[in-house]
């Protein structure tokens, strides 16, 4: 089988690692359980931000947020090893910038993935990611924006979403809260 997957939020816990790196960074204390609150995938309102002092800060913290500590999600390396193990093919398909593709694949083989440098893909924008996911013709994807998920709904492919705050109001695809569960979900939708 072919499984495709997105990287930040899906993977790794970015959004909350880049939270707290925000709380160091402007000297905060907002508190874990309002960022769970936060329903948009944009993390700033809680630190009073607008949209475009948000915006700088993410684009001034990238190398931060990108190839710090950021963890991955529970279960998540052993889950992608255990389908490498299985011999199935396994997909990266992100939305991170060209400059931060290749740092982005040395990091994660780092934390254990499981990537194959010509199935790792990168440098687009969520919605130029339809047109790599479309030809590679995968059997599964897993991603946590509902708009990349939503313009595949009528291919061939069994999508999951990885639950987050800002995904709550699309009830239509698999919803995926724990990667301990993933192996039981896909035996389901195979």
């Amino acid at each position: 089988m072919r499984f495709g997957f997105d990287i930040d939020d899906t993977l790794i816990n970015l959004r909350e690692h880049a939270f707290h790196i925000y709380n160091k960074k402007l000297n905060k204390q907002v508190s874990l359980e309002q960022f769970k609150l936060i329903d948009r995938v944009e993390i700033h309102e809680p630190f009073g931000l607008t949209d475009k002092e948000g915006n700088d800060m993410w684009n001034r913290s990238l190398e931060e947020i990108y190839f710090t500590n950021c963890p991955p999600y529970p279960d998540a390396v052993e889950t992608l090893q255990e389908l490498a193990k299985a011999d199935h093919e396994i997909y990266y398909i992100t939305a991170r910038p060209k400059e931060h593709g290749e740092r982005t694949k040395k990091w994660m083989k780092n934390l254990g993935f499981p990537i194959d440098d010509a199935r790792f893909y990168y440098g687009m924008k969520d919605n130029e990611k339809i047109h790599t996911i479309k030809t590679l013709h995968l059997d599964f994807y897993i991603d946590d924006k509902p708009a990349v998920l939503q313009t595949l709904e009528q291919e061939p492919i069994t999508l999951f979403m990885m639950d987050q705050p800002y995904n709550q109001s699309i009830t239509h695809h698999h919803r995926l809260t724990n990667w301990k569960d993933f192996m039981n979900l896909i035996e389901n939708h195979a």
